[in-house]
């Protein structure tokens, strides 16, 4: 591989943020130095002076700056599945996503909670996860978007065993190093031995024990008003969290616009920005690219290891 990847970049909503931060990350000197960067969607709402894959399927006439639209939709799944094509081509190293608008998505008729389960299913990818990167806090879920009320339902010892093996796989190869893990529970105080809940000595704890009988560097349950501080202090290299805004709360709060997410137990590397597609600040001038930026340098750093 060579020492600049190509990273191909998919546009996200058209109607959001995706278009103005492309357009700023590539305008910057900084990506040069790590990658060579495409960006797959529709020239139209990029300036003309960046190279890309010209889909030409996100009519102006007919989607509304910062407004939910099919159509919109519609354009930025076309651009994901583009990217999936070129890289299962291997014509690009990796893909970094642009931000999408969930409902938009639906009311085009794909039927998927976000990126992460799209590419696995595109992929036919049984064991992935959702891991964010920054330089405070690396971070997996054992559940992703889900209503709060269905995560309990959700957790399964199997499952969080595979995710743990998966975790330090993913730790020892990008960092070189035998991961050290720390596992959060569920319910206030880790459940309190079965007073809050009974997840923890059910399913979380048995799971735990389980992936530390494979050698692996992992404890758990740890209160999860605990666990993120002792991350951040250097205990644990990661968290699995278990549920979305228990991870990511704090990991915005520490590192906002600086963390990336990262599709692991893809065929390729996939990163992806840490925020929405801002129909609030679209089409302002606002927007702040950082966080496409990191995401860049993480894939092209991925893809070269």
């Amino acid at each position: 591989m060579p020492d600049r990847p190509i990273i191909g970049i998919t546009m996200g909503d058209p109607a959001g943020i995706g278009p103005e931060i492309c357009a700023k990350a590539l305008a910057s000197s900084t990506l040069a130095k790590f990658a060579r960067c495409l960006v797959i969607g529709d020239r139209r709402w990029l300036p003309n002076r960046l190279e890309v894959v010209d889909l030409h399927n996100a009519d102006p006439k007919k989607i509304k700056v910062g407004r939910v639209a099919k159509a919109a939709g519609r354009a930025a799944m076309e651009y994901l599945e583009k990217a999936v094509e070129l890289a299962k081509a291997k014509k690009i190293d990796a893909i970094v996503t642009a931000p999408i608008n969930k409902e938009a998505i639906r009311l085009a008729g794909y039927n998927f909670p976000g990126h992460t389960e799209f590419l696995a299913a595109r992929t036919k990818t049984k064991r992935f996860a959702m891991m964010f990167v920054s330089d405070k806090l690396w971070l997996m879920l054992a559940t992703t978007h889900l209503p709060l009320a269905q995560v309990s339902r959700q957790l399964d010892r199997k499952k969080l065993v595979s995710l743990i093996k998966l975790a330090h796989e993913t730790l020892t190869r990008f960092r070189g190093r035998s991961a050290r893990i720390g596992v959060a529970g569920l319910n206030p105080h880790a459940g309190e031995h079965g007073l809050f809940g009974r997840e923890e000595e059910k399913i979380i704890k048995p799971a735990v024990d389980e992936a530390r009988r494979f050698g692996i560097d992992v404890r758990g349950p740890i209160s999860p008003d605990a666990i993120f501080n002792l991350a951040n202090a250097g205990v644990f290299d990661l968290v699995v969290a278990m549920y979305h805004d228990q991870g990511l709360i704090p990991l915005k709060l520490l590192a906002f616009n600086r963390s990336v997410n990262v599709t692991v137990g893809l065929p390729f590397v996939r990163t992806s920005v840490d925020h929405g597609t801002g129909f609030d600040i679209a089409g302002k001038g606002m927007a702040n690219p950082q966080s496409l930026i990191e995401a860049v340098k993480v894939a092209a750093h991925f893809a070269r290891r």
